[in-house]
């Protein structure tokens, strides 16, 4: 069975660490590398998939032009002036 090749460019000081575990590990730096990211992989929470209900908001999203509302939602929901 032959396999694709893919390379992966890594942080110098991460290689090292990966280096180091596999020769910890007395294993090869690939098959490390596979095995945390099946692990990592395993460990992650399923998508939820979007609701109807949802992506019909989402289809009807406007932008408004609004950049402050997250420091200024006080006057946008009640009226209160600016700060």
């Amino acid at each position: 069975m032959e396999t694709d090749t893919v390379t992966i460019e890594l942080p110098t000081q991460l290689y090292t660490q990966l280096q180091e575990l596999a020769a910890d590990e007395q294993s090869d730096p690939t098959q490390v590398l596979v095995r945390l990211l099946t692990s990592a992989m395993q460990q992650r929470p399923p998508s939820r998939p979007s609701t109807r209900a949802f992506q019909r908001i989402l289809e009807r999203a406007t932008d408004l032009g609004v950049t402050d509302l997250a420091e200024q939602h006080d006057h946008y929901l009640y009226g209160v002036e600016k700060q």
